[in-house]
């Protein structure tokens, strides 16, 4: 975990340079869709910093009262990001609503289109590293970081090419017109990352492709039980929960049934690096047949 927490404090350092350079391309310019795009910004600097906090929190051992972990602080985390988000929209669509009122022209656009830009191609590479390692280390803060990287460097792509109609065309109305497009897009991107963190807070089971998985490792590392049924999983942070029961038969010893669950479980964490498994022993008389994982 200490490498994604210095990725996440990475992230501080990299939306502070483009929260900089946007910045400075909105006041070159005096552009609202800029603006749009500068505010972003700042919220990708808030949210970096939740991000971090987060991710330090969540690789807390587990102690007395809180026996699972601090994993689910990572969805936390993720939903204040949403909000933030959404904050940052209303803001955006409440200068384009003035801006619309009374519009104004450019100054030095080429310059502030330079910066953008730059700023813009910063956002795409920190944001390809953060997606690549946040899913390999299973951490929802830097997925969730990622994700509003790729948001905002979508939307810059979009003001730039307003911002250059606008100087095209002489019609500064199109300006504010993008700077709302911008937050529509980012009230969709924050609705979307608030709904998958929530997601994580409810206990929600794993995709159906793991979960095939699961079941796969079950029933070939299982030989000498019956069946196994009622499996359940659930996630938190990178932490993947299973429980399921295993029906052994009634001439089984308790030795020989653990030395089955060791099996299963090894399995599990070497398909799994963060795996909790908690297997409950039942005799053959439990058995549900045709509704359990097989025994290969």
């Amino acid at each position: 975990m200490k490498f994604v927490a210095k990725l996440a404090l990475a992230s501080i350092a990299v939306g502070l340079l483009v929260l900089g350079l946007k910045w400075a391309a909105y006041l070159v310019t005096g552009s609202i869709a800029l603006y749009s795009d500068a505010l972003e910004s700042v919220i990708n600097v808030a949210t970096a910093i939740a991000a971090f906090l987060a991710v330090r929190l969540s690789a807390v051992p587990p102690d007395a009262n809180h026996p699972y972990g601090h994993q689910k602080v990572e969805y936390l985390s993720a939903v204040v990001e949403g909000v933030l988000i959404v904050v940052a929209a209303l803001a955006i669509l409440r200068k384009a609503y003035f801006g619309l009122m009374d519009p104004h022209p450019f100054s030095a656009p080429l310059p502030g289109l330079a910066l953008n830009v730059f700023a813009s191609l910063i956002n795409a590479a920190w944001c390809f590293v953060l997606m690549r390692y946040g899913r390999r280390h299973r951490s929802p803060a830097l997925v969730a970081d990622a994700k509003h990287l790729l948001s905002d460097v979508i939307t810059s792509v979009g003001v730039v090419a307003g911002v250059i109609l606008v100087v095209l065309t002489g019609w500064t109305p199109l300006d504010s017109i993008v700077a709302a497009l911008v937050a529509l897009n980012i009230l969709w991107w924050g609705w979307s990352l608030m709904r998958e963190s929530v997601g994580g807070l409810m206990d929600e089971a794993v995709s159906n492709e793991i979960l095939s998985d699961i079941r796969l490792v079950i029933s070939r590392e299982a030989e000498g039980a019956i069946e196994a049924h009622d499996l359940r999983t659930r996630t938190a942070g990178p932490t993947v929960f299973i429980d399921f029961h295993l029906v052994v038969p009634g001439s089984m010893s308790v030795e020989e049934s653990h030395d089955i669950c060791d099996r299963i479980e090894a399995a599990l964490k070497e398909e799994m690096n963060h795996a909790v498994i908690t297997i409950h022993v039942e005799p053959e008389d439990k058995a549900k047949m045709g509704s359990g994982v097989p025994v290969l």
